[in-house]
C-alpha cells in the first residue's frame, strides 16, 4: 500500500476544477487501496467524507507559519514521503507570487521527500501591464524552483511541458502526461433526463447545450455562433448549463428575439444535477478561444457522457483531436464553419449518434479516471 500526501489550494465543497480533480484522484487512489492524505486551507463548510481519504485543514497553510505547521505534521509520517502538489500559481495566495511555498517544497525534497507536481496552469504572459509582467517574471522564478524540487512533473496537455521544460535549466526532470478526467460522473438516470427534456426541450427539434462557466471569451464565441444558427427557421432549443448562463441567454435573445421561449439557462446546479442536464442534450456546442484541449473539464464532461459536440481548434489543442472523430472541429476564428457544423448536426441525428459513440469510446480509452490512477501508481 502506497501513501500519498496531496497538497492542494482547493477541495470540495469549494468550487473549482483543481478541487474537483483532486477529489477524483484522492478517491481513486484510496479506492485502489492506498493511504491518502489531503493537505489544504480550511473552509467553513463541511467537506464530503470519502472512505480512505483523510483531509487535513491547516489554517494559513501557505504562509511561513502555516508551512512550518504543515512540515511538522508531515514529519510524523514515515519516510519516504510522497508529496503530490496540485500547481496553479494563483491558488497559493500572495497575489499568485508565493515564492515561499516553492522554496519550502525544495527544502522538503532536500530532506528526502519525493515531490510530484501536477501542472494545471503554467504562468502569466508578459506584457499586458507592468504589474502583470512583474508577476509573470516571478512565476518563472517559481517554476525554476519547483523544477529543482520535483522528481516528476505531470502535465495535463503537451503545451505545458513545452513551456516548463526550458526552466529545468538542463536538470534531468521526468515529465509525464496525466489525463484530466471528467468531474461529472457518468450515471445515466433516464427519468431525470426525461424530466430535463420536459422542462427545456419545448420545440419538436433537438436540444442544443453548452456546459461551462461562461467566461468572457467562451461567451463571445457562443454568441457569435448562435446568432447565426437557425436563421432559416430550424427548430431547436438552447440550454446553457452553468453559472452566468442567464446573462448569456439574455444577450442572445437581444440579438435573436425570434428564439424567445427556446433559450433556457439552469444557473449554478448542484453537482448531482449536472449529469442529467448534459445527457438530455442532443448536441453540445463547446467553443474555446485557445482551442479544445484535455484540460477543458467542460469538454471532458461531454466526452465522458457520449455527447455529439462541435468545438474549436487552437494553439493549445493537442494534435490527436482532429483525427479522433470524437467531435466536429473548426478553427476558433472560423465562425462560419462552426455555425455550419452546428446547423448540420442539428438536422442529422445519425451523425450525432456516430459522434457520441466515438466520444465515449475515446474517453474510456484515454481519459477515464482509471487511466490516471494506473499512471500514478505505476510511476
Amino acid at each position: 500500500m502506497a501513501e500519498w500526501h496531496i497538497i492542494t489550494p482547493e477541495y470540495p465543497p469549494q468550487l473549482g476544477g483543481v478541487g474537483d480533480y483532486t477529489r477524483l484522484v484522492a478517491e481513486g487512489l484510496a479506492g485502489a487501496g492506498d493511504d491518502v492524505h489531503v493537505w489544504l486551507p480550511p473552509t467553513p463548510d463541511a467537506r464530503p467524507a470519502t472512505a480512505g481519504v483523510k483531509v487535513h485543514d491547516i489554517p494559513g497553510i501557505f504562509s511561513r507559519a502555516g508551512l512550518a505547521r504543515l512540515g511538522e505534521s508531515l514529519d510524523r509520517f514515515a519516510v519516504p514521503r510522497r508529496l503530490f502538489v496540485q500547481w496553479v500559481p494563483h491558488g497559493y495566495g500572495y497575489r499568485s507570487v508565493n515564492v515561499g511555498v516553492c522554496l519550502w517544497l525544495l527544502g522538503r525534497a532536500r530532506r528526502g521527500d519525493t515531490v510530484d507536481v501536477m501542472v494545471h496552469e503554467v504562468y502569466l504572459p508578459f506584457g499586458r501591464s507592468v504589474l502583470q509582467s512583474a508577476a509573470a517574471l516571478m512565476h518563472r522564478i517559481m517554476t525554476v524552483i519547483l523544477l529543482r524540487a520535483a522528481t516528476r512533473i505531470w502535465y495535463a496537455i503537451p503545451a505545458w511541458e513545452k513551456r516548463w521544460r526550458p526552466y529545468a535549466l538542463g536538470r534531468d526532470v521526468r515529465f509525464a502526461l496525466l489525463p484530466v478526467p471528467s468531474n461529472v460522473p457518468v450515471n445515466f438516470d433516464s427519468e431525470a433526463v426525461r424530466a430535463v427534456r420536459r422542462r427545456y426541450a419545448t420545440s419538436s427539434g433537438p436540444l442544443l447545450g453548452h456546459f461551462g462557466t461562461f467566461g468572457r471569451e467562451v461567451r463571445g464565441l457562443l454568441l457569435q455562433i448562435l446568432t447565426g444558427v437557425g436563421r432559416k427557421g430550424a427548430d431547436f432549443d438552447v440550454l446553457f448549463i452553468g453559472p452566468q448562463g442567464d446573462d448569456v441567454a439574455a444577450e442572445l435573445l437581444r440579438e435573436r428575439p425570434d428564439l424567445a421561449g427556446r433559450v433556457h439557462s439552469t444557473g449554478l446546479l448542484p453537482a448531482a444535477s449536472i449529469a442529467p442536464h448534459i445527457d438530455a442534450c442532443d448536441l453540445m456546442l463547446q467553443p474555446y478561444a485557445d482551442g479544445v484541449s484535455a484540460r477543458r473539464g467542460s469538454f471532458m464532461a461531454g466526452l465522458a457522457h457520449g455527447r455529439a459536440m462541435v468545438t474549436t481548434l487552437g494553439f493549445l489543442s493537442e494534435p490527436f483531436w482532429e483525427k479522433s472523430g470524437a467531435a466536429i472541429f473548426a478553427q476558433a476564428d472560423d465562425i462560419a464553419a462552426l455555425t455550419r457544423a452546428t446547423e448540420q448536426l442539428l438536422t442529422d441525428p445519425a451523425a450525432r449518434d456516430r459522434l457520441g459513440a466515438a466520444a465515449a469510446r475515446l474517453y474510456r480509452e484515454r481519459f477515464d479516471i482509471s487511466r490516471v490512477i494506473e499512471a500514478l501508481r505505476t510511476s
